[in-house]
Parts: C-alpha cells; sequence; structure tokens
C-alpha cells in the first residue's frame, strides 16, 4: 500500500495544507483584478466557499477518517477507497474553478455524504452510537453545501448562499467545541500533573448549547428576523460561557509545553470571535466581516493546525513535542489572525493592506508547515507500525 493512503490524515492533512498555501495567494490575485476568477463560482462567493468546504473539509475528513478509527477499532477507508475520496476532493476542486457550474457543484457535493457513510459505518458496527452525532455534524456541513449550491445555480433565492456560509461556520464551530472538550482537558490532565482541569456539566450545556441555539436562530431569523439585542445577548452568552469553559480547563499549566498551549490558545480565539460577533450586532464599529476572519483564521485555521501536528507526530510514532517547524507554524497563524482582525478595528479604511499582509503570513504558515510535515506525511511510520 502506498504511505500517503495507509491512514486517513495523510493525504488530506497534507492536501489541506497545500490547498491553503495555494488558496489566499489566488484569492489576493482576484481580490486585487490581476486575475479572473472561476467559471462558476466568483469572487467572494469562490473565497468564502473554498475555505470551507474545501480546505477545512479536507482537514475535518483526515481528522475523523483518523479518530473513528481509534474510537471505534473498525478499519476506515484505505489504500484505493482512501485514493477515491482524495481524488472527489481534488476534483470538486479543480472543477470549481474551471469546469461547467453544474458538473462542479454536484461533484463538490458527493464528498462530504461520502465521508458521513465512511465513518458511520465503523461507527454503527463497533455500536458506539453516541458518535453518530459527528455524523449529524457532517451531514449538516453537506445540507449548507447543497443549500450554497443551488443558491448559486439560480434554483433558489441567492441571499440563501449566504445563510449557508454563516451557518456552516457556525457547525464548524460546534464541531471544534465538541472535540476541543474531548482533548483539551484531557491531554492537559496527562501531560501537566499538577493540573486539574474541570468539567462542570451546567457550563458545557450553556457553552455548546448556546452555539446551537445561534445555527438555529440563523436559520429563523432568514424568515423572522430578530433584533440587534437579542443578537448580540445570544453571542455574548455564548462568548462568557466558552471563554469559562476554557479557564476550567487551566490553560496556564500549559504553558510549558507548546505541543499542549497551542490548544487552549486557538481554542481562545472562538470566544473572542462571538463577542466580536456581539459587538458587529449592535453596529458599534466593528463589522461582522471581522469577527468572521476571528472564527475562521483565528479558530478554525490555529485550532486545526494544533491538531493536525499532534495527531500527525502521534500517528507516525514520533514524540508529542513541538519544535521549531511546529512553533513557526503556529505563531505565523496567530499573527495572521492578529493582523486581519486587530487592524481592522483600528483603521477599517487600510482594508486592502490589512487583507495583503495576513494572506501572506497564511501562506507563510502553511509554507512552514510544508516544509516539516512533508516527508512525516508521506513517509512510514518511524517504529515500523502500520499507518
Amino acid at each position: 500500500m502506498n504511505t500517503t493512503f495507509a491512514l486517513g490524515f495523510r493525504p488530506f492533512y497534507l492536501l489541506a495544507a497545500i490547498f491553503a498555501l495555494i488558496a489566499l495567494p489566488l484569492w489576493m490575485s482576484i481580490y486585487f483584478g490581476l486575475i479572473q476568477s472561476g467559471n462558476y463560482l466568483h469572487g467572494l462567493a469562490w473565497h468564502s466557499h473554498e475555505m470551507i468546504f474545501g480546505f477545512a473539509s479536507a482537514v475535518i475528513a483526515g481528522f475523523l477518517l483518523t479518530a473513528v478509527r481509534n474510537w471505534t477499532g473498525r478499519p476506515t477507508p484505505t489504500g484505493t477507497p482512501l485514493a477515491a475520496l482524495v481524488t472527489l476532493w481534488m476534483l470538486g476542486r479543480i472543477l470549481l474553478l474551471t469546469g461547467f457550474s453544474t458538473l462542479a457543484a454536484v461533484v463538490d457535493l458527493l464528498f462530504l455524504p461520502a465521508i458521513a457513510v465512511s465513518i458511520a459505518i465503523p461507527i454503527v458496527q463497533s455500536g458506539s452510537l453516541r458518535n453518530l452525532k459527528i455524523v449529524a455534524v457532517l451531514s449538516g456541513l453537506a445540507l449548507t453545501n447543497l443549500g450554497f449550491h443551488l443558491a448559486h445555480l439560480d434554483y433558489i433565492s441567492l441571499d440563501i448562499a449566504r445563510l449557508c456560509i454563516v451557518l456552516a461556520l457556525d457547525i464548524i464551530v460546534i464541531l471544534m467545541a465538541v472535540m476541543a472538550g474531548r482533548v483539551i482537558p484531557v491531554f492537559t490532565a496527562n501531560a501537566v500533573s499538577s493540573a486539574k482541569p474541570k468539567t462542570i456539566y451546567a457550563v458545557e450545556v450553556i457553552a455548546l448549547g448556546s452555539l446551537l441555539v445561534i445555527a438555529v436562530a440563523e436559520v429563523i431569523a432568514y424568515w423572522y428576523p430578530l433584533t440587534s439585542n437579542a443578537w448580540s445577548a445570544l453571542f455574548l452568552i455564548a462568548s462568557l460561557s466558552h471563554g469559562l469553559r476554557l479557564l476550567l480547563w487551566q490553560p496556564f499549566s500549559t504553558r510549558h509545553q507548546a505541543l499542549l498551549w497551542m490548544l487552549p490558545l486557538a481554542y481562545l480565539w472562538i470566544p473572542i470571535a462571538l463577542g466580536l460577533r456581539a459587538a458587529a450586532a449592535l453596529s458599534v464599529g466593528i463589522t461582522a466581516t471581522t469577527a468572521f476572519h476571528a472564527l475562521t483564521v483565528g479558530a478554525m485555521a490555529s485550532l486545526m493546525l494544533a491538531m493536525i501536528t499532534r495527531s500527525a507526530l502521534g500517528h507516525t510514532g514520533r514524540a508529542l513535542k513541538a519544535g521549531p517547524i511546529e512553533i513557526i507554524t503556529f505563531l505565523l497563524i496567530q499573527a495572521a489572525a492578529i493582523s486581519r482582525v486587530v487592524p481592522a478595528l483600528i483603521w477599517p479604511q487600510q482594508s486592502s493592506t490589512i487583507l495583503l499582509g495576513s494572506a501572506v503570513l497564511w501562506s507563510l504558515a502553511f509554507a512552514v508547515f510544508l516544509s516539516g510535515y512533508w516527508t512525516i506525511l508521506t513517509q512510514a511510520r518511524i517504529d515500523g507500525q502500520p499507518g
């Protein structure tokens, strides 16, 4: 078996990083009018779609195809079936830039359901039905992708496309919050003997429940708009509860272990982004776009990078220790997030310069990641074990 297709994390982490490295310079070229965007999705529509359903979906696929194998003790696609899933993802990216609209949409729409089926089979076979909620999350993402494409194919109102992008982000935040709750307290307790991270049921219910309420409210508000005060209150509750949730995990205890502190620092962007959304709802000089970039660049990209570095090291038999590559990669993506969010709050009129600077830092982060992880992701485990 080709080592690259030995386990789901290998090809999908690799391709997600390559795509991230290429996509932002491409977007900047489109934004500044240097090139024309694709035959089907144009400009911001392509950028918004591909950051979620291209980059993020690849990372999610790689993580779940690997994690579900561990959770259930049952196999997930490897070899030829895994290569088929990878090919489907790649065709979606290519066709959205070059292909006919209907063909591009159909191919792209097949990917998330294929991943959902691939993880649902071992989950059901093993009887670990509580993990089916992950399948429900993937199904929700697939439905938002469907709505997005139907809108751009003129079957439904184009306004639905924006709703679907926002809803997809809400779903990804729910997924990140659930997974972070599973791993950050456990990793911290296992690695730092003096740490006693806590999980309080009421906080968990409010934190995760508020995210679910936000997602449902997004849908309802399309037909029955909420007041700005109601939105702001909802985002503020979510922000404060996730901030408290993070503090209960004792993030400061991880400060001496870089591979550990990356996770809570990345998670910190979730309450920050929710707080910015609360302010944006009140129209106090903060735009929803800035809040969404705090979410996508700050929370989504940095949390995903923190997770993929750790899981790639662990699943290739390497020590769970951050070296220069991991630290520089993570600091660059943090710099990309900060440079996209903070200047936009202070100098909103300098949007072009802000975008360009953040895009450069983003691309540098993934270039550094690939320089260290290309070999890790394409060569056999160093301990001789399969995977």
